[in-house]
């Protein structure tokens, strides 16, 4: 346990944990404090999910190349997949769906933005892989085209009412991007992986966590996740109304930023040390995990948790805005050279769409 203990000592960002029992405790004697519960539960996913990423990178180090890899790949997404889960299971699919898009906008945008700006600041031009980031956007591209399919159909005359074309179109894509994810990872950790060798590595410490410890902090973890997520499901609904925002919203934006609050950090670190190979590959390997993993993930699994079958049609603003996002990420990365200004662009792209999607929020959300 003394890595453990060393580690959140070291850590800021995992200080935080302590509001881990008090939002527990909050649900438990103010049940109905939604704006509260909310809040705190916001609060307590983003060191929760710091240290999930802290024990997958550490059973990865543990594990070799490929095995690491497809870890690293499978659960770099778990928070987000968690929480969307739960909203799943409570019939939430405006959320689960908004969580989704915006998931792949964030990291996309925010979050490649973010370091290039950070790491432009500091270094007058900055150099990464460009095989790692054009397979990731190849991919990307590819299930935004996917996930596009759905919405592109779902208003055309001649299909029979009730939806049941749309869910058979969303369950045959999601088994394509399944597989399109499945490929990647065995294009990029086996057959071709000499060509990646530049992208980012784990934190070197993480390597010296035992086995058994690293495993056992992540289905704690794990466990924590879910039962935080689930308060904070069952309170956003009411406490987004006295923000003035719309379930779109909270999953575009908010879900999003604190589900991917463990990868800003060490995104953004790497970016600052001049390893723009890792941020890059993080940034857009999780959009693509994403859309590749993820979004058909959940379409499945809504046959078992959900009270109905989930489908991949989106609201138009959903739509347009991931495919801007996968556009102009890999228009961005084809050179393999970025400077500052072009990561303020890229924020600043973001801001338009959280901007655009609080003021008007989706048909029914308003």
């Amino acid at each position: 346990m003394q890595p453990l203990f060393r580690e959140i000592r070291d850590t800021p960002l995992l200080w935080m944990l302590v509001f881990v029992p008090v939002v527990l405790v909050a649900e438990a004697t103010v049940p109905e404090s939604h704006t509260l519960l909310f809040v705190l539960a916001v609060v307590a996913i983003v060191p929760l999910a710091a240290l999930l990423s802290h024990a997958t990178e550490a059973v990865a180090a543990k594990t070799g190349d490929a095995v690491g890899g497809l870890l690293n790949a499978t659960l770099g997404n778990l928070t987000e997949l968690i929480i969307a889960i739960t909203a799943l299971h409570a019939g939430q699919y405006m959320l689960v769906k908004a969580s989704i898009a915006g998931a792949i906008v964030t990291n996309a945008m925010f979050m490649l933005g973010a370091c290039l700006l950070l790491g432009g600041v500091r270094y007058h031009v900055q150099e990464y892989n460009r095989a790692g980031a054009r397979l990731s956007s190849g991919l990307l591209l590819m299930a935004t085209v996917a996930l596009l399919a759905p919405s592109a159909v779902a208003d055309l005359d001649h299909l029979p009412p009730g939806g049941n074309i749309i869910h058979k179109l969303s369950i045959g894509i999601s088994v394509l991007l399944i597989l399109a994810y499945a490929l990647g990872l065995l294009f990029s950790l086996r057959t071709h992986k000499e060509l990646f060798e530049g992208a980012g590595h784990g934190d070197e410490k993480e390597a010296h966590w035992p086995i058994g410890l690293a495993i056992g902090t992540l289905l704690a973890v794990t466990v924590l996740v879910a039962l935080v997520s689930e308060i904070f499901v069952e309170s956003v609904q009411k406490a987004a109304e006295s923000f003035g925002m719309s379930p779109a919203f909270v999953g575009f934006i908010i879900v999003s930023l604190v589900g991917a609050a463990a990868e800003f950090a060490v995104a953004f670190a790497a970016a600052r040390k001049n390893r723009l190979d890792m941020s890059v590959s993080i940034a857009l390997g999780s959009a693509s995990q994403i859309a590749l993993f993820v979004a058909p993930a959940l379409v499945l699994l809504s046959y078992v948790v959900g009270p109905k079958p989930m489908d991949l049609q989106f609201w138009p603003g959903a739509v347009t805005m991931v495919m801007i996002a996968t556009v102009t990420a890999s228009f961005v990365t084809t050179s393999g050279r970025s400077a500052w200004f072009v990561g303020a662009l890229l924020i600043l792209i973001y801001a338009v769409f959280a901007l655009t999607l609080y003021v008007v929020p989706p048909a029914g959300e308003g």
